[in-house]
């Protein structure tokens, strides 16, 4: 099956079963909120270059955050959150708002140890999306997704349906549906997060974790690892590749670590490519996603046993690097994955 048909910001696509569900927590107080709708096309700079409005470790009244075409405001910081994609649940957990969340969605891989326990405090309303009805049995006053799958008709509904009911919504600059709105950085992924801790008052967090991430970058640039190294991004499928292309996770992650994307020329964050392109690109080393519905050793497997793909330089060299999935998406977690593909493509034996 194509890998297209799986990706969440284009449409649904298997997770393994989620871990117990537990109870939505009682007792919240609804923050009161609004959300008015920007055009995209209106003149002057992107909405979705705009700041937050928050600096300090209070909560200023109102708080708004402009993103993908849409600003967001609210008057008190939300109650019952609710993130529908694991990058979302992930900046979530990072900032420690699980006691304000009300539920989630969506895994990709296995949560981090580092926020497993906060996470299994948090009730899981369903394995992929949640239906429009599950959505609203948790009470949610703030809905936040890292694609833009999210907010349809199919899933949560859109986003001007769901202010109007005073559900305030948030997505990542990364998962804009406009391409010409969706920002690829990791300035990006650091304004998300700054946008984020603005809404619940804890913007320190943000600050920290953006240092942290900024030294670890810092790091992994200057070893330069990937230095004269072509690397195919092999997300999934089989019959046809699913890869990362020129403008998303995978991009940031190859031009941090030096490497060159054999596939950057291509518009988006994933694309469909062909085996033919793969081969004629030859590369020194693949990077295989790994997660739960498409495995990185389901990858090596297939790559090995193809006739005419196991005569890949990379393949004939065994030049893996693993990374799970969610290093690889919007979130978080994409520094780390940084870190992990600099280490990988670093320990190569022997050098392509």
């Amino acid at each position: 099956m194509p890998r297209a048909a799986l990706r969440p910001f284009r449409f649904e696509r298997f997770i393994p079963p989620a871990r117990a569900r537990r109870s939505p927590r009682s007792g919240l107080a609804a923050a009161a909120l609004l959300l008015v709708g920007a055009l995209g096309a209106c003149t002057g700079a992107p909405e979705a270059d705009k700041p937050a409005a928050a600096a300090g470790s209070g909560h200023p009244t109102p708080v708004s955050v402009s993103r993908c075409g849409v600003t967001t405001t609210v008057t008190a910081p939300p109650a019952r959150l609710v993130t529908l994609n694991q990058g979302a649940t992930e900046v979530a957990l990072a900032l420690d708002l699980q006691t304000r969340m009300a539920g989630t969605a969506y895994l990709d891989d296995a949560v981090p140890a580092r926020w497993k326990a906060a996470y299994d405090t948090v009730p899981v309303l369903s394995e992929k999306y949640p239906s429009k009805e599950k959505l609203l049995s948790a009470r949610p006053d703030f809905l936040y997704a890292s694609y833009s799958s999210a907010f349809t008709d199919k899933v949560a509904g859109t986003r001007d349906e769901l202010g109007s009911q005073g559900i305030a919504t948030y997505l990542s600059p990364l998962g804009c549906a406009d391409t010409k709105q969706a920002a690829a950085s990791f300035q990006a992924v650091w304004d998300e997060l700054g946008d984020v801790a603005a809404v619940f008052g804890v913007a320190p967090r943000a600050a920290a974790i953006r240092d942290t991430q900024q030294r670890q970058l810092a790091e992994v640039t200057a070893k330069s690892a990937g230095k004269g190294l072509n690397v195919l991004w092999y997300d999934s499928g089989t019959k046809t590749p699913y890869v990362g292309t020129g403008h998303g996770g995978p991009q940031l992650v190859l031009d941090a670590v030096g490497a060159r994307n054999v596939f950057d020329s291509l518009p988006g964050g994933w694309k469909n490519a062909s085996w033919e392109q793969v081969i004629a690109a030859d590369p020194d080393a693949i990077v295989l996603a790994d997660a739960g519905w498409d495995t990185a050793q389901s990858k090596i497997d297939y790559l090995e046993h193809d006739p005419v793909l196991n005569k890949l330089k990379a393949v004939q060299r065994r030049a893996y690097v693993v990374v799970p999935f969610s290093e690889s998406t919007p979130g978080v977690q994409l520094a780390d994955g940084a870190v992990r593909v600099s280490a990988g493509l670093g320990n190569l034996t022997p050098r392509p």
